[in-house]
């Protein structure tokens, strides 16, 4: 039974708020970091929560490095001649530097690190991974540890190749903490995959990819506002307001602004009963390097934060999937809620560092991720030219906002017990896997501890 007043979940059911925002939010286009597109994304979540009813809201503005994608191409030399340029078929990678290079094609495969391991006469060469996950790992391998591993093989250029049908080129940062990365790197399309994947395995191919685009400083926002009291350890309901520019970034991450923003606007008819501060707060630069996130955790004092619930890959379904980074009290209170909303809810206790709750969880906050469990392969159509409105539905929406206010709003209002870890425990709980995966990027936290 729902502890929110009936007549805030008749609203919740019943609201357009979160679906307009997410309209504006998609209907921007490109909301790259630190490009003009995220500062007016921004300014829409600003507008979002006033008309909300949030008290004290501010965008704070940072600086990032940032990416302006210009032109790629590849063209095929042998085994038969091709060019490709259209941005269907190929496109740069985030953090990839410009540069022109011609070389022969190894195809690695999915890219795990037995794949390169195996491959032979990496260095000087162009190499070829999948964005599917190697079926011997035991973790989703992440793009950037597929390129930086290509980089130190002594390749001289990456492409990504995406694995699933019809998806177009999916983009994605390389550089990370390395920005820009060391060598020139595009994405492909499963379609143009497929083809140098059948070349490269029957006879020697040779191929020239060419990058055009800049590495240059950017200004990036967070934005954030309030309710509840003034005092005490604050509730952090957030998401990322930044997609990659190719893309309305619809359910990546527009979905998500949306719902925070909905959230905040449900609980400001029971702010009387919230006995801890509320803190809503949309980040930038989550897509380069969760950049926002670790903004607002070094200008904080991060003692002041009870527990995040940060709201990100909401809306391919009405199914909540929470990953709870082994916080329980957190787990729990999700799973009370959607018992009692006799609704489904899916649950991973793995630490992992993707999204901009691991800024957080790094330091011992209790921080989970709130998604949709979908039957889609990986992101889906995220971090493509698909990921638009129309694979969104308002219904969907609807109902995670109504479950994320309401395990807000129990959190809020009751002795929900939220117990800081120390940096040491959770550097102790990371799978090996991730640890490799972050200090192949640059971004493992740890060095002195």
């Amino acid at each position: 039974m729902s502890e929110l007043p009936p007549a805030v979940i008749g609203d919740a059911r019943t609201s357009s708020f979160a679906w307009d925002v997410l309209t504006d939010l998609a209907d921007i286009g490109n909301r790259m970091a630190g490009q003009a597109g995220e500062r007016r994304g921004a300014e829409r979540i600003a507008q979002a929560f006033e008309t909300a009813g949030l008290e004290d809201v501010a965008i704070d503005e940072f600086e990032i490095p940032g990416w302006w994608r210009d032109a790629a191409r590849l063209e095929i030399e042998t085994p038969q001649s091709r060019e490709y340029t259209g941005s269907h078929a190929v496109i740069a990678l985030p953090g990839s530097p410009s540069g022109s290079v011609s070389a022969p094609l190894i195809d690695v495969g999915a890219g795990g690190y037995d794949d390169f391991e195996a491959a032979d006469n990496l260095d000087g060469a162009i190499v070829m991974a999948s964005s599917k996950t190697p079926e011997t790992a035991d973790r989703w391998i992440h793009r950037m540890e597929k390129y930086a591993n290509a980089a130190s093989a002594g390749a001289i250029g990456f492409i990504f190749r995406n694995h699933i049908d019809g998806s177009l080129p999916a983009t994605g940062e390389v550089g990370y903490n390395n920005r820009p990365g060391p060598i020139p790197a595009i994405g492909v399309s499963a379609e143009v995959g497929a083809r140098l994947a059948r070349y490269a395995a029957a006879k020697p191919t040779e191929v020239t990819l060419e990058t055009a685009c800049r590495n240059e400083s950017a200004t990036s926002r967070n934005v954030e506002g309030q309710l509840g009291p003034d005092n005490g350890a604050a509730i952090l309901i957030t998401a990322h307001i930044d997609a990659h520019d190719i893309s309305d970034g619809a359910l990546d991450n527009g979905a998500g602004s949306a719902i925070v923003a909905e959230v905040g606007r449900l609980l400001t008819a029971v702010e009387g009963d919230l006995e801890r501060p509320v803190r809503f707060v949309t980040f930038g630069a989550e897509e380069i390097g969760l950049r926002g996130a670790y903004q607002w955790v070094e200008t904080h004092e991060i003692s002041d934060v009870a527990c995040v619930i940060n709201v990100d890959g909401a809306g391919s379904s009405r199914d909540l999937r929470v990953n709870t980074n082994g916080f329980c009290s957190l787990a729990k209170v999700f799973e009370e809620v959607t018992d009692d909303f006799d609704a489904p809810l899916s649950t991973s206790d793995v630490i992992a560092p993707h999204g901009d709750q691991w800024a957080f969880v790094q330091e011992g906050v209790p921080a989970v991720m709130a998604a949709s469990a979908s039957e889609s392969s990986g992101r889906g159509w995220g971090h493509t030219h698909a990921d638009t409105l129309d694979k969104l539905d308002s219904r969907d929406l609807r109902e995670l906002a109504t479950l994320i206010t309401e395990a807000a709003y129990r959190i809020a209002t009751t002795d929900v017990s939220t117990p800081h870890r120390s940096r040491e425990e959770i550097r102790d709980r990371i799978d090996d896997g991730y640890i490799t995966e972050l200090k192949t990027g640059g971004r493992w936290p740890y060095d002195n501890e």
